[in-house]
């Protein structure tokens, strides 16, 4: 691991996949999609996490304050069964929330899958990083980071961030005239 590769956080949320019951499929979906879209040299830091708040918390403030992460990505534990707590360890960790990215990434969601309302995605920030909760369905995760894409990058430098670089196949970004 390259220390000035761009650190991006990956955290996995699942009781089954910490016990081996079944493969983390949704994590690796985050990779190539930063693989895909993310010019800018960088590195995944992964966590896999059980679905219990104060673990997930610790994973979100470990990269935050200790990796540096100027992104940190959730996937899983965002829907309405008693153990979806990602949400609830999002808000306890971070500074600020910033619902819109919840927001658009259910509203794109619903063109698909009408369940979407069922969705707690949600972002906020810890600091300079902007942390965003994504659905735990591997085939959910390219479609709500297409979804919110456009304002990523320049949220990210308004935390103090770098400016990304993306690839051409990454959607369009928006960043606001001087």
């Amino acid at each position: 691991m390259e220390p000035s590769l761009l650190p991006v956080g990956i955290v996995t949320v699942s009781d089954r996949a910490t016990s081996g019951v079944y493969e983390d499929l949704s994590g690796p979906a985050i990779r190539e999609v930063f693989t895909q879209w993310l010019a800018t040299p960088w590195r995944a830091e992964y966590r896999l996490v059980p679905d219990e708040q104060p673990r997930i918390e610790a994973a979100l403030v470990e990269l935050a304050d200790v990796q540096r992460c100027p992104i940190i990505v959730t996937t899983g534990g965002t829907g309405p069964a008693p153990r979806d707590v990602t949400p609830e360890a999002t808000v306890a960790v971070c500074d600020r929330v910033l619902p819109g990215f919840g927001e658009q990434m259910r509203a794109v969601s619903l063109r698909s899958v009408p369940t979407a309302i069922l969705s707690r995605q949600l972002a906020g920030t810890r600091g300079s990083s902007l942390i965003i909760n994504l659905p735990g369905k591997p085939a959910a995760i390219e479609e709500c980071l297409g979804a919110i894409w456009s304002a990523m990058p320049y949220c990210v430098e308004l935390l103090g961030g770098p400016k990304l670089a993306f690839t051409e196949s990454a959607p369009r970004y928006h960043r606001p005239s001087p």
